[in-house]
């Protein structure tokens, strides 16, 4: 019996925790707001801006989203949102208000502007982030997801290729190869969107880091290349997919715009495609 039992018990120890895992931060009084934060990495100081929804309860493991900026843009204005109208960005791209108080949002500073991620700093930035968010707020480690737009699409498209473990899911808006793909064999869960007239990042950047996950996903190819309804975006949900590891594709017909709508519409597709992407994952 006593063999059976050390069996047993070996056996339960070599099991992986995969799933409910929850951070540090879970059952702890936080010490951390919403507000702008600053930290090192790699001698340099980085700052960012943490959302935490009022009602947070200690015990509830939250989703834990990173929002990245296009270049030019900032984490400021990712929190405060600009004009969709004249090209800008929703305040946190749209998802926060469609969140309902079930997901905490970080939103780093680019250097320069941007995401260069030179010698993968940004991609270390990340780390650290996730390291001292989730030592004081309680996040489901199995839910973190990220997006942008243009280079922001770029840094969670370099996420997805350097932290396949640590990212369930991410949204690619009108992205490129910009931020570099270390690692990149491993599947992820990819949301990608772009459009046909796209005049800063051609649309087949945006099939070039689509591919890469449609063949780590193990997805099938659909006949044809997907193309735009007129003025209607056109989602292409991928068959044949690894279970767990989903990949959406949505093609339009306009230019490099966050904001993208459907004809005779005013509401932006992207935040409503991407969260329901997201809360696929339980």
């Amino acid at each position: 019996m006593r063999g059976l039992l050390n069996l047993a018990t070996l056996f339960l120890a070599s099991v992986p925790t995969v799933f409910g895992a929850n951070s540090a931060g879970c059952g702890k009084a936080k010490t951390l707001t919403s507000k702008q934060y600053s930290m090192q990495v790699n001698g340099k100081n980085r700052n960012y801006f943490l959302n935490i929804p009022d009602n947070y309860n200690q015990n509830n493991p939250y989703r834990l989203i990173f929002t990245w900026h296009q270049l030019g843009g900032s984490a400021q204005k990712i929190v405060n949102g600009e004009d969709p109208n004249k090209g800008g960005v929703l305040p946190f791209y749209g998802l926060k208000a469609i969140a309902n108080n079930s997901a905490i949002f970080v939103v780093p500073d680019g250097l320069n502007a941007g995401w260069g991620n030179q010698g993968g700093e940004d991609v270390t930035f990340f780390d650290q982030l996730v390291k001292t968010v989730e030592a004081d707020l309680c996040i489901n480690t199995d839910l973190r997801f990220s997006t942008g737009f243009s280079y922001g699409g770029a840094m969670s498209y370099a996420l997805a290729c350097a932290r396949p473990e640590m990212i369930r899911a991410v949204a690619v808006i009108s992205g490129a190869q910009l931020s570099g793909c270390s690692g990149g064999s491993k599947p992820v869960a990819y949301y990608g969107q772009h459009g046909t007239s796209d005049s800063v990042l051609n649309v087949s950047q945006g099939r070039q880091l689509r591919d890469k996950f449609v063949a780590n996903n193990g997805c099938q190819k659909p006949a044809s290349e997907p193309q735009p309804n007129g003025g209607n975006s056109v989602k292409t949900v991928y068959q044949g997919c690894k279970s767990e590891y989903p990949l959406t594709w949505v093609i339009h017909n306009g230019d490099h715009n966050p904001s993208q709508v459907n004809s005779g519409s005013s509401t932006p597709f992207a935040p409503g495609n991407s969260w329901e992407f997201f809360t696929q994952f339980k």
